[in-house]
This record gives C-alpha cells, sequence and structure tokens, in this order.
C-alpha cells in the first residue's frame, strides 16, 4: 500500500548520490597557497616555474608543490606563516611589475571530483579575514562632467552656424546660450534641438539685448548615464584590484550609486584605498597662446574659454583652453618607458580609434603650437571634525608636459616631464586600468582578522553541530522509529543543501550558517506534522498502514502550505536585501527547497522499505 514504483526509489538514490558527490569536496581543507599570476606582456611558464623554485630552495624556505595551473602559478606550503614568507620572497625575486603575488587558499580537492565540476563552497571574508569596503559613486560629477561637454559641443554649433555676439556658459540650471536677438534665439533653439535631441532647451530671461536660451540633460538621459558610469566603475576597479595582489575578489553594484568591494586575505587598507579611490587620469589640452599666464594669475583676468593652471616641475603659471582634445576615457594602454632620445621617464600611450582621430584633426591643424598634458588625481580623504567624520576630497590637478607639437600623430605617442620611473609606473597603473568615470567615496570599510575568522569557522561549525545534535536527540527520543527515520532524512538535507550550494559556488558565510541552521530547525517540522497525523490516524482506529498513507496525504497541504510563505518571506529578502541579508536568503531558499524533498519523499521511501511489503500490528511513533 505504502510502496512506491521503482522510478521513484531510482530518483531518490540518484538525488542523494548527487548529494554526497557535490558536498564531499567540502571535507577537503583548503591549503595555503601564493598565487602568481602575469599582467599584460607577461607570461606563466616553464620558466618562471623553475625561477621561483629556485628563489624558494635558496632562502630555504618550505613548500609541498609548484604547480602551473593554466594562466597563473600556484606555490603551495604548509601553514600560513610560511606562505606570507614565501610571498615575501617571490615578490622580491621576480620582476614586481610583471607578475601579481597574491596570496590564496588552494583547493585540495582530487582531480577526479573537480572533473565533474565538484568544488567546495569558497569563504566569505567573516570567515578568512580580510577588507570589506561600500563605495558611493559620486553623481554630480556625472552631470557637471555632461553639462561640460555640451557647453563645448554648443560653442562649436554656434561657430558653425556663424552667430555671432554669442556664448554658452554653464550656469546654476544648465547650459546657458545668450544670444543677441530673438531670431537668433528662435533659429538656434531649432538647430540645437535636431543635433541634440537628448537635450530640454527652453527659453530663458531676456535682458537688453540678451536673449538666453537653457538647455538641460533629459532625465531618463541622466539616469542611463548614470546607470553606464556604475558599470563602467565597476569595471575599473575589478581591473585595479590585480594591482593589490588578491586572489579572488569580489566586486559588485549594490543598489544605483554603491559598489561593494571585498578583498579576501588583505589586511593592508591603506594600499587598497589608495588604488581604489583614486580618480587618475590625463587630460590633453591647447595651450592658450595669445595671452600672458602671468598677467592673467596678476589681475585675475582669465579669459572664459581658458584655466590657470601650473607646471608640476616649477609651479609656473600656465594657460589652457577648456576644451579637452582627449581624456583618460579613450585610452587604450599605457606603459612607463624611459624616451629613447633623452632618457627621461615617459608613458608610452595608445588611444582607441576615437580618440585616435580626435588627436589626429588637432595635430594636422596645430603643429608647431602647444600641448599640454593635465594629469588629474582625486583622493579621497577622512577627517575628525567636532568627533565625526567628514569625507572629503583632495583633487591635485598638475600640467606635467607643455610641448610643442613637433608633428601629425593620432593613436600611439608619449607623455614625458614626469619626474621619475616610479612615478611614471604609477601613472601607467591607473591609465592602464582605466579611469574612473565618476569619483568614488569610500562610505564604510570593515577590516577583519584571519585570526577572527578563525574563530567565525569554528563557531560556526559548533553551532551547527549543537543544534543538529540535539534536534536529532530530541526526535529520535519523542518519534522513537520515525523519530530516526526524519533524523536520517535531516542529515540527507543538509548533505544535499551543501551540495546545492556548493554547485552554485555560494560564498559561505556567518549569515550563511545562520541560515543552515534556521533550515535545519525549520525541516524537521514537516516530519513532526507526518507523524503527528499518523499518531491521530493511529487513533482514529485506522490498521498501520493505512495509518500511514493518511498521515502523509494530509499532513502535505499543510507542509507546502508552510514552506511556500516561508519561501515568500526568502524571496523577499533576496529581492530587496543585499550583502549578508540576501546571502541568507539564498541559503533559507534552497534550504526550505531540499527539505521538502528530504522530509516528505525520502522519509516516505524509507518507511515504504521498513514496513511494505509485511504485515504490521503497531508503529513506534
Amino acid at each position: 500500500m505504502n510502496e512506491f514504483p521503482r522510478w521513484k526509489y531510482a530518483l531518490v538514490v540518484l538525488a542523494l548520490l548527487f548529494g554526497f558527490l557535490y558536498a564531499l569536496p567540502n571535507m577537503y581543507p583548503k591549503q595555503p597557497a601564493v598565487q602568481i599570476s602575469a599582467n599584460r606582456g607577461f607570461t606563466v611558464d616553464g620558466a618562471l616555474k623553475e625561477k621561483v623554485q629556485g628563489i624558494l630552495e635558496t632562502q630555504k624556505i618550505a613548500f609541498t608543490a609548484v604547480e602551473l595551473e593554466g594562466d597563473r602559478l600556484l606555490v603551495r606550503v604548509p601553514d600560513l606563516e610560511t606562505q606570507t614568507k614565501a610571498s615575501d620572497a617571490v615578490k622580491t625575486g621576480i620582476d614586481s611589475a610583471g607578475y601579481v603575488v597574491a596570496l590564496n587558499l588552494a583547493s585540495t580537492v582530487p582531480g577526479w571530483l573537480t572533473s565533474i565540476g565538484a568544488h567546495g563552497m569558497a569563504w566569505g571574508l567573516d570567515l578568512q579575514g580580510g577588507v570589506h569596503f561600500l563605495m558611493e559613486v559620486d553623481q554630480k560629477s556625472v552631470v557637471d562632467k555632461q553639462e561640460q561637454h555640451y557647453t563645448d559641443e554648443l560653442r562649436s554649433l554656434l561657430r558653425e552656424n556663424k552667430i555671432g555676439n554669442s556664448r554658452a556658459e554653464r550656469g546654476a540650471q544648465g547650459v546657458v546660450v545668450t544670444l543677441r536677438s530673438a531670431e537668433d534665439r528662435t533659429k538656434f533653439a531649432g538647430i540645437a534641438g535636431k543635433a541634440f535631441p537628448e537635450l530640454i532647451i527652453t527659453e530663458g530671461a531676456t535682458t537688453g539685448d540678451a536673449f538666453a536660451l537653457v538647455a538641460k540633460v533629459r532625465p531618463e538621459k541622466l539616469k542611463e548615464l548614470a546607470l553606464n558610469t556604475i558599470r563602467q566603475n565597476v569595471g575599473t576597479l575589478r581591473n585595479r584590484i590585480n594591482a593589490l595582489g588578491v586572489a579572488e575578489p569580489i566586486i559588485q553594484q549594490q543598489g544605483d550609486t554603491r559598489i561593494v568591494v571585498e578583498l579576501p586575505g588583505l589586511q593592508d587598507t591603506a594600499a587598497a584605498k589608495k588604488v581604489l579611490g583614486a580618480t587618475a587620469t590625463l587630460e590633453y589640452r591647447a595651450v592658450d597662446m595669445t595671452n600672458d599666464p602671468a598677467t592673467a594669475e596678476r589681475t585675475g583676468n582669465i579669459p572664459p574659454d581658458s584655466r590657470l593652471y601650473r607646471m608640476r616641475e616649477d609651479g609656473r603659471p600656465v594657460l589652457l583652453k577648456k576644451k579637452v582634445i582627449v581624456s583618460g576615457d579613450e585610452l587604450v594602454d599605457a606603459s612607463a618607458q624611459p624616451d629613447q632620445r633623452t632618457g627621461t621617464p615617459a608613458v608610452h600611450v595608445t588611444l582607441n580609434a576615437n580618440g585616435g582621430k580626435k588627436m589626429l584633426d588637432f595635430t594636422m591643424n596645430n603643429v608647431g603650437k602647444n600641448m599640454a598634458v593635465v594629469y588629474i588625481e582625486r583622493i579621497p580623504e577622512v577627517k575628525i571634525v567636532d568627533g565625526k567624520e567628514v569625507r572629503t576630497a583632495t583633487v591635485k590637478e598638475e600640467v606635467v608636459s607643455n610641448a610643442v607639437i613637433q608633428g601629425v600623430f593620432s593613436k600611439q605617442f608619449q607623455t614625458t616631464g614626469l619626474g621619475s620611473m616610479k612615478e611614471a609606473s604609477e601613472t601607467a597603473l591607473f591609465l592602464r586600468a582605466g579611469s574612473l568615470a565618476a569619483p568614488v567615496d569610500i562610505v564604510e570599510e570593515r577590516v577583519i582578522g584571519p585570526s577572527l575568522g578563525q574563530d567565525n569557522i569554528a563557531k560556526g561549525l559548533l553551532s551547527v553541530v549543537i543544534g543538529v545534535t540535539l534536534v536529532v536527540l530530541f526526535v529520535g527520543l519523542y518519534y522513537k522509529l520515525f523519530g530516526l527515520i526524519a533524523d536520517v532524512a535531516l542529515l540527507l538535507n543538509l548533505v544535499l543543501l551543501v551540495a546545492i550550494l556548493s554547485l552554485v559556488q555560494a560564498t559561505l558565510t556567518l549569515p550563511a550558517i545562520a541560515g543552515i541552521v534556521l533550515t535545519l530547525g525549520m525541516a524537521i517540522d514537516a516530519n513532526v506534522l507526518i507523524c503527528e497525523r499518523i499518531r491521530e490516524e493511529s487513533r482514529n482506529g485506522s490498521t498501520p498502514m493505512a495509518s500511514i498513507k493518511g498521515g502523509y496525504e494530509k499532513a502535505w497541504a499543510t507542509i507546502l502550505d508552510a514552506n511556500v510563505t516561508h519561501l515568500i518571506a526568502a524571496f523577499g529578502l533576496m529581492a530587496f536585501g543585499s550583502g549578508p541579508i540576501r546571502g541568507f536568503a539564498i541559503t533559507l531558499a534552497i534550504g526550505i527547497i531540499t527539505s521538502m524533498f528530504t522530509s516528505v519523499t525520502v522519509t516516505h521511501v524509507l518507511v515504504g522499505l521498513i514496513f511494505g511489503g509485511r504485515r504490521v500490528k503497531t508503529l513506534s511513533v
């Protein structure tokens, strides 16, 4: 009566086999290792392997293996103390500009398991230590950048259409175009509206012979720009992380304006903040050759289309045009190399096609004139004012080169005027990683030491063991044989849950462990309902086999209702939560689904195997 068809037995066996196979890798502890990967232009090969092995042997640093794994070299060491020594030795012994040396935890899972895609779960920061940053993108700078762009474009449009006695400037409400007559205003409104449909152009105030037009970027365009900006910043930060030597970083968008950066194993927050928070880029601008910079500085009378800067080397004033020829976001590559003619530090730059065209157009018409290179760096700072943290940023803008354009060039050229090769290397690093589309500020940071991580692991495992043990003992003692069946299902539920989390490569964190413990406590509820239904059917005079059948059938609706409400709560946390809350919700949702399978299907199969095909007078429930 309670026997299942054979295909259902086969399904349960396959599911449990899958669970054991994909949960098994978590039984293999991770081993401390030093990971070496190559930067652009360098390779990881057998020669590097021999060199690294020689360094370790020379300095008598113990290691268990040096392995080539795809495009990286992995040095396995016996303990964490040796890991630090090996990392320092390798960093000193190889070309630091060509390779990134990172601390890592290497898998010890056998090859036959990895060949079927079975891997252990990754550990979160709270379990292995590291740095957590929550960064906010400065969206105001996005608007400022776009308004400056359209100011330049509208000025060009005025010149192209030969509308004299007019000007375009940024104002409080957007870009303000001032014309000399109502006819010019009407004419230019039509031209600008056709050329830039993404702008809202309205008539402004009229004062004497000044007729104003106000141009604003449409809200939907600004929203699109904001999304593109944060996506570009995520990609840029992902590239910059390589410079820190972090093995498995996490960089992801959170909401519309924030980015989460987690760097497992890293403890140097100062180095991380310098690389992540700094916005470094170059701007190529034409030099204002018609006005004297010293006079402009002394009198304060600066032309409206120019701006006053200072040279890095001696602080001399220099007037540059506001319009940017090429900016850092059009750079493809940058490398620090000495200038072949003078031997002075230089950055060799390669532009993309669009930037190359702009540079070609400019240099074709300006041979013999000066072009300057402005180095811009924005460094976030935290100051304590009246006992409160105040986050500010220092923007440093310096002219690193003011040279005569000797000939026509486009995509490839070099920038000189840098103080040292170290400075050139740092500049090339920021440019090669890509300039941030908008500045970012670190609004939250957490540092978790490795010792605290180990303590969290121990406490997490202890909580799971205590929780499972107490539940198993209570259910086994109270419901006897049916309780033991429920205990077996509970343990199988844990195996399946771990297997699925491992298969989807979920990150194991303390909130995830809390989700596992809660899932185990909730999973037994279904078996309690089934056992109580069976006891009720028995008290009502049903035969043992009829009681079992009735118990499962009548408990199913209640079990389904309870788990669906739990799933709705879990999906709500997944949709609106982030970070640890989302991790907890994902673990909870997967655990609810696996518990429904083990608590109902698996226990029913076990009951069928025990009681099916034989006469039963009483039930041990």
